[in-house]
């Protein structure tokens, strides 16, 4: 049987850095709630990206889960011990952006593989990320002219470092794809070990 990868994601932003790297996947998204337990934001992030695969992989059937690796992934960013989600409004995204302009905060992605074999077996990989990110100070005009392009809205943290925010990071300290949603090289090198991946895949 060809061996499978799940990405249980509805990002465009992840799909995309998989697919830059050459990884063959699909995407199945749960639509069930997730209500994390965790107070460290490395926890938070694992937990949750662990619960998005666990939903995922509970709507397979059992036939389904051989040779099969399920990816789940969370990013949150965190600013003076604040976690910060996806604004609700331009408003909260003002507010977000005017925290972190001129200061330094954190990244973290989580990711959670299943790994299942092709006699029933199970593997967990459940990791954290944390990128530091240093960004610029900008005027009132400058955070209302970002809010304006409307790319803050489905962001954590309310921006995006691959777009039009790239005019305000002064530097990272980290992975920069973890940043934008997925360590990738983490989550190659992890697929790699279990047969997912194929020597010549990037090339």
């Amino acid at each position: 049987m060809e061996k499978r990868i799940i990405l249980g994601s509805a990002s465009p932003r992840r799909r995309e850095l998989l697919s830059q790297i050459g990884v063959e996947f699909e995407v199945r998204v749960s639509g069930k709630e997730e209500i994390y337990k965790s107070t460290d934001p490395e926890d938070i992030v694992k937990e949750l990206a662990l619960m998005k695969a666990e939903n995922v992989a509970s709507e397979l059937e059992k036939a389904e889960k051989k040779d099969l690796a399920v990816l789940g992934a969370d990013t949150i960013v965190v600013s003076g011990g604040k976690i910060l989600g996806k604004p609700a409004d331009e408003e909260e995204a003002r507010r977000m952006i005017t925290e972190l302009q001129g200061t330094v905060h954190q990244v973290y992605t989580g990711t959670a593989i299943l790994v299942y074999g092709h006699e029933g077996s199970r593997h967990v990989i459940n990791h954290a990320v944390e990128t530091k990110v240093m960004v610029h100070s900008m005027t009132p005009e400058e955070i209302g002219a970002y809010i304006a392009t409307g790319e803050p809205m489905d962001k954590a943290g309310a921006y995006g470092i691959q777009g039009r925010f790239a005019a305000y990071i002064d530097g990272i300290e980290g992975d920069y794809y973890n940043v934008v949603g997925l360590p990738v090289s983490y989550i190659y090198q992890e697929l790699k070990k279990f047969g997912f991946i194929e020597e010549n895949s990037c090339q």
